[in-house]
This record gives C-alpha cells, sequence and structure tokens, in this order.
C-alpha cells in the first residue's frame, strides 16, 4: 500500500492499495481499512463491517483521492465482497456508482428492496444511513462519495440511474481522472477549484444535463473529448462535430474548452493519429505500407500523409522507419498479412 499525507488542512489525502498482489491476501482489508481511515477518514464515508468471506479473500486494487468532504475511488475488484448483513451506522452523504464491469448490487431503506448496478450503468442516491451491499468478482467501477449540501435538494428520495457513457458521466469520469492525476500536487486553490467543477458534474448527472459554458468544467469537456477522440481514431466520422455531439455540447464550446488551454480541436486529433501511425511504422510484425497507413489513420491519401508527417516529425514515414531500424514500408506495396494496398 502506498499513501501520502493529506494537507494540512485535512482537504486532500491519497491512497492507493493493491491486494491482487502476490503476497497481499489475506491482510488485504486490514491494509485498505487503515489506508482508508488514515488518509480519506470516517468523516467522509465510513468503511462497513464485511462478511466473514469477504475478510478471509479481499483482493482489491484501489487509488482513492479525497477532495475536502470528497472521495473518488476508481476500484478493481478480483475477488467478490459483501457486507455483514446489518452494518449500521448513521451517514448523510450522496454515493454515486459507476459500473464499467461486473455488478454492484446495494440495498435499500426499508421496504425499498435491492437495486443492482450493472455494467455499463451509473446509480447516485443520497444516504440516510449505511446499508448492506455486495459485489461480485472481476469489478471494474468508480465510487464517489460527495456531500449533500447541494446535491440532496435536488435527489430528495429520488435514485438516479442511466448509462455510464452519457455526456454527465463522461465529463464526470474525465474530471476524476485527472483528481487522481494532480490531486497530491494541489494548492488550496486548485483543491477548491477542483471541489466545486466535481459537485457541479455531480450536479449535472441528477439534473441530467450540465451548464456548458460553466468555465470550471472546461478542463473535464476537454479531456472527456480527448478522451473519446482517442477511442476513435481510426473512425472516418470523427471530427469536432462528432465530439460535440456525443458530448451533448456546441461545436463552439467544444472549440471554447480547447482555447481556453491553448489547444485546437482538430490539431489534437490530427497529432494523435500521427503518433499512432509512427508507433505502427515500428511495429515488429505485420506493418502496414505508407498508403495502408494513410488510410486507416484518415489522411486523403499517401502523399497528404507523407507531406503531414515530414512536418510534424522532421522526417517522412520512410525515413522515420529507416533511422529506428525498422524496414522500411513501401509508399504502395502490399505487405504480407494485410489486404491490398491503396495507391497514392
Amino acid at each position: 500500500m502506498h499513501s501520502s499525507g493529506a494537507g494540512v488542512d485535512g482537504a486532500r489525502g491519497v491512497l492507493a492499495v493493491d491486494s491482487t498482489a502476490p503476497g497481499a491476501a489475506p491482510r488485504g482489508l486490514d491494509a485498505f481499512r487503515r489506508g482508508w481511515e488514515t488518509q480519506i477518514g470516517d468523516d467522509v464515508f465510513q468503511l462497513p463491517a464485511f462478511s466473514p468471506d469477504t475478510i478471509g479473500d479481499f483482493r482489491v486494487k484501489g487509488n482513492v483521492a479525497k477532495v475536502h468532504g470528497a472521495a473518488i475511488a476508481d476500484l478493481h475488484a478480483a475477488s467478490a465482497t459483501r457486507t455483514a448483513d446489518a452494518p449500521g451506522g448513521d451517514q448523510d452523504l450522496v454515493a454515486m456508482y459507476v459500473v464499467q464491469r461486473g455488478a454492484w448490487t446495494l440495498g435499500g431503506p426499508p421496504g425499498r428492496g435491492e437495486q443492482t448496478v450493472p455494467a455499463g450503468q451509473f446509480l447516485v442516491r443520497h444516504v440516510g444511513r449505511l446499508t448492506a451491499f455486495e459485489t461480485t468478482a472481476h469489478l471494474t467501477a468508480k465510487f464517489l462519495v460527495l456531500p449533500p449540501g447541494e446535491l440532496k435538494p435536488l435527489l430528495g428520495n429520488r435514485v438516479i440511474t442511466g448509462p455510464a457513457d452519457s455526456a454527465e458521466i463522461r465529463l464526470l469520469t474525465a474530471l476524476t481522472d485527472m483528481i487522481h492525476t494532480t490531486v497530491a500536487d494541489l494548492g488550496p486553490a486548485g483543491v477548491e477549484a477542483t471541489h466545486g467543477a466535481l459537485i457541479e458534474l455531480a450536479k449535472a448527472v441528477a439534473k441530467g444535463r450540465f451548464d456548458d459554458v460553466e468555465p470550471r468544467l472546461a478542463p473535464a469537456l476537454t479531456q472527456a473529448a480527448k478522451d473519446l477522440a482517442d477511442r476513435r481514431l481510426a473512425d472516418p466520422e470523427l471530427s469536432p462535430a462528432m465530439l460535440a455531439r456525443e458530448l451533448n455540447v456546441s461545436v463552439r464550446t467544444l472549440h471554447r474548452a480547447f482555447a481556453a488551454a491553448g489547444e485546437q480541436v482538430a490539431t489534437y486529433i490530427r497529432h494523435r493519429r500521427l503518433q499512432e501511425a509512427r508507433l505502427a511504422l515500428t511495429a515488429p510484425s505485420g506493418r502496414l505500407s505508407i498508403s495502408e497507413l494513410a488510410a486507416h489513420w484518415q489522411f486523403a491519401d499517401s502523399s497528404h500523409f507523407t507531406r503531414t508527417f515530414k512536418k510534424h516529425y522532421g522526417q517522412t514515414p520512410t525515413e522515420y522507419a529507416r533511422s529506428t531500424g525498422a524496414v522500411s514500408p513501401s509508399p504502395n506495396r502490399h505487405l504480407p498479412g494485410h489486404g491490398p494496398a491503396e495507391s497514392a
């Protein structure tokens, strides 16, 4: 387990634990609990008592960040977990579950039954008392604990569920990823700004929409667009308009968010495609021809790809491949293992 201390104002803490590593069991839960109590604190969320089976086989890898009264946990559980039947304990918080793999089943208030959050879904609700829960093995999920002040009035007694790929959850995911990367280095002003953006996006999830001109959300919008672009780099439909549509904002808003960081959407897409093409030039086997690379990464033709590559890297694709010791790809010749090459 690795952890870094909270700031002097108790505003932030970082916890990383891996009880899936060889030799970590059977004391994995003890390490996680100690780290949580030291770095995150029971004032944010009180860890419940777990079942004997969970205690004996707790194989979880997690990163947790605390920002003021909020905690964000990225969890990867190899083992199933289950709380004791009656965990008890009063709480006053908003909990959000975003499940990418596996399932998380939550006990409800008296008379309201269980609720299961399957892969690809999220759930957010106000929690007034600790309730039982269980997770499947091979779970990948985000768990957010948020202060109730601005969120409880929006939720009331409602439980809000929806797809994990909604625009609001994509932005929230991008923000939480940035928090994990930067929280240990944030000063007081950064912590305050980050906390405000987190609450603003949690409110957006509760309302099903977000304020796309809120300046605090520009970094999250930019990162969410980059994450989406990275997954669609080979898609011929990838464009600022497509990204804006997927993130439920106007193209103007997307451009404005990138401009705040001194970037342009189209330039980011082009540079990322060039980076992937450069990696492909040195692939150990199954290397594509220049024209195949141009077509795959959505350049107009091999000549356009070559000019753009040389402008960015100072070498043509063939010169770059030769300088790295790789076999130089032919501009048009089909290489073994691929379909017919496209002519320039």
